[in-house]
């Protein structure tokens, strides 16, 4: 089978902030914006974002590797979001993880590269 496309399919309450979380925070590009659906390309991958959604805790597996985690969570306190696992410094290696919740309820992942 071809593959043309993967897409991850999350829910939003609110599309409108949904959209603006994901464009302002990871640098998304906007593909479609309705009510119902849309779409948003980040670093090559496509995020679809659908209607209905009820705010609650979800957990998604998204995990988005950025190169300062610190920054990220700031960015994602910024837009709305939440940080519930800081990420921590240790005396074996720098931080790699932290773990947030988008504007909407949607569980994800910061993470860092590790070098060793």
């Amino acid at each position: 089978m071809q593959v043309e496309r993967l897409k991850y399919i999350i829910w939003a309450v609110d599309m409108v902030r949904a959209v603006q979380f994901y464009r302002d925070v990871f640098d998304g590009e906007v593909l479609r914006e309705s009510e119902v659906v849309s779409e948003v390309r980040i670093a090559g991958s496509t995020l679809g974002i659908h209607g209905g959604g009820e705010g609650g805790r979800t957990w998604t597996g998204l995990a988005f590797q950025v190169a300062d985690l610190f920054a990220g969570c700031a960015l994602v306190r910024a837009h709305g979001g939440l940080v519930e696992k800081e990420p921590q410094d240790t005396p074996e290696e720098p931080a790699h993880l932290a773990m947030c919740v988008d504007s909407e309820g949607n569980e994800i992942m910061l993470t860092k590269a590790r070098h060793r």
